[in-house]
């Protein structure tokens, strides 16, 4: 009988662990509150307000006009930005105003994302 009891209690135990890591796992997976605004600050936080200037495909290259970069603490002005992808210069054009992310990479400043701003 107490081998019984002790293997109810096991398995009692067993199951409310389940049960609370099942409750975390979700937790964890639907941030809310302060996390959830951590994340969208760092999906959105580090995109700079910019003006197209010059699209030069054939040097993969884009001039823009362009708002601080916080993340690089770098003030606003009009530089020659490397690109990422090639491809981002298929989607915008000089005039253009725009939304973009800039990191340091490769000995240089190179657009990572743009967006054309609305």
């Amino acid at each position: 009988m107490n081998t019984l009891k002790s293997f109810i209690s096991m398995a009692a135990v067993a199951f409310a662990s389940t049960v609370s890591f099942a409750a975390w796992a979700q937790a964890m997976a639907q941030p809310t509150g302060s996390a959830a605004v951590v994340l969208a600050q760092a999906s959105t936080g580090d995109m700079t307000d910019g003006e197209i200037r010059k699209v030069d495909k054939d040097t993969k290259k884009i001039t823009i006009k362009h708002g601080e970069i916080k993340n690089l603490d770098m003030p606003g002005m009009t530089m020659l930005f490397q690109v990422k992808d090639p491809a981002m210069l298929d989607t915008v054009k000089p005039g253009d105003k725009v939304r973009f992310r800039a990191e340091k990479a490769g000995g240089g400043i190179v657009v990572t994302e743009i967006q054309v701003a609305n």
